[in-house]
Parts: C-alpha cells; structure tokens; sequence
C-alpha cells in the first residue's frame, strides 16, 4: 500500500470514531517513517498516543491533550514480512488502541500501560531475553489467576508436591500434564493439545511459600529460578 492510499485509510477509519471518544485529541499524525524497537529486530511500533497534561484544578479534556500518532513505515515493514497482513485491521486496532490511551489517561488510570509493559516482557521471554518472570500479571485479566498477553495466555497454578501430575481447569472442563522434571521458582509450561485457545497456552508453576520465605526472596539478592519448558495435557479423570 502507498503512503497516500495509507493516509486516505487512517483518515477514513479516524472518521469511523464516534467523536465522544475523541474528546482532548487534537488530530491524528501520520509519519512516513518507521519506528524499529530499540531491541528488537523485526518488531516495530505501529501508532503512539503522545500525551501532555497541563495542571488545573480541574479534569477531563481540557487539562490533558493528546495526538495520536501512526507511523506508515512500520505498517510497510511488517506488511513485507507477512504476507497475511490486514492493512485496514492493523490500522483500525491501532487506532483504537491508542485512543484508549488518552481516555486511560483522562481516568488516570495505568491499566493500558501495564498492558504494554507486558508485551513487551513476553517479547523479552520469547527472544531469550532477560525478563520480569511475573510480567504476566499486568496482562489482562480473564479469570481468578488467568491473564491474556496479546494472543497468549497464562494460568498460574500452585504445583504442590503430592502427586505426578499438576492439574489445572479451562471453562467447565478438567486438564493434567507431568510436573516437570526441572525445579525452579517459576516454571513456564507451554502447553501442547488441551484447550483450545488464540495462541499459546502456559502453565505458569509458582509454588505458594510461608511468608518467611517469600519475605526471604524478595530481599534475597538473587533473582529467582526461572525455567521454561513445555507438556501435552489430557483430560483429567479427577
């Protein structure tokens, strides 16, 4: 797609948002260029929400002004190396993505910003890259220790010690793979077969500690053991 084909789009889809989630947005920046990130080969940034709040002693769209930014030459960049790549969808989740910025930063609310912190750690975890082992917990939340990073999904399970298998629950249905023969801390267990899910599927293994013990780590001075492997789960019969 050419850069005007692409401008006539963004313009097109900015259009298609009802203006009540536009308040204190000043326009929409389209840069040609492409904007790599600064560890990451073959990842780029698509759009940004620059933001500035002025002080007052009141709130809403007067105090904090945004503009949303997309940059064409990261949508290029990624369109050459997919070939599967939706222009008009990649735009249009962009553009709302960022938008829910600016309304997170009138509610300032940091939610959307853990979001990203957390995709940007999974980068880390599936570039062999060192990572924040509990970065899945400012995912999002979809249940009682479940968490979605992007297309991927984390149970965290307590393993116990009393059995061979660790069981855990997807909907109304039961699963069981073997506990790992490695130890660790954490333990990322990238599930094969069993729920049906967008992406993967991890079992995250945090063992439950006393509180002595974990007062213990947090001031130990080294990190904690993180070992990733992977397991086919089956149906449980319990």
């Amino acid at each position: 797609m050419r850069f005007s084909e692409f401008e006539a789009l963004a313009w097109q889809l900015w259009e298609r948002v009802p203006e009540t989630y536009k308040e204190g947005v000043d326009g929409l920046v389209i840069e040609r260029d492409a904007r790599p990130h600064p560890d990451f080969d073959e990842i780029y940034t698509l759009g940004e929400c620059a933001t500035e709040t002025f002080p007052s002693a009141y709130g809403g769209p007067d105090t904090v002004r945004s503009a949303v930014v997309l940059y064409y030459g990261s949508f290029l960049r990624l369109a050459r190396l997919d070939p599967s790549f939706d222009w008009e969808e990649e735009l249009w989740e962009t553009i709302t993505h960022e938008l829910k910025h600016h309304l997170e930063a009138l509610a300032v609310e940091d939610a959307l910003e853990d979001f990203d912190y957390a995709v940007d750690e999974n980068f880390r975890r599936i570039e062999g890259e060192a990572f924040d082992p509990l970065y899945f917990r400012a995912g999002e939340p979809i249940g009682e220790g479940r968490y979605r990073v992007d297309r991927d999904t984390f149970i965290e399970v307590d393993p116990g010690t009393q059995s061979t298998w660790i069981e855990f629950e997807w909907g109304d249905r039961s699963f069981r793979i073997p506990r790992p023969d490695n130890t660790a801390d954490i333990t990322f267990v990238r599930i094969n077969g069993g729920p049906d899910v967008e992406g993967d599927l991890f079992v995250v293994l945090i063992p439950r500690r006393s509180v002595w013990t974990s007062l213990r780590m947090a001031f130990s001075r080294s990190a904690p053991t993180v070992v990733q492997t992977e397991a086919t789960a089956e149906p449980s019969s319990s």
